[in-house]
């Protein structure tokens, strides 16, 4: 699943290791999840999705 993920977090100015802290994640499972090799949860999915203060769905694309 294609995600906006790594730039959302680059406007930022966070590190993958920023966001797995605030997220409670590894780095790896965050890195995992910006190259799409890792579908999040669902609970974890809303998780990001709460913290970017957006949608689900303008973060994580079907296509």
């Amino acid at each position: 699943m294609k995600n906006r993920l790594k730039v959302l977090r680059a406007e930022r100015n966070w590190s993958q290791a920023d966001l797995a802290e605030q997220l409670k994640v590894s780095r790896q499972s965050v890195n995992a999840i910006e190259t799409g090799k890792y579908d999040p949860s669902l609970p974890l999915a809303f998780k990001i999705a709460d913290l970017f203060a957006m949608p689900i769905e303008q973060i994580f694309l079907r296509h």
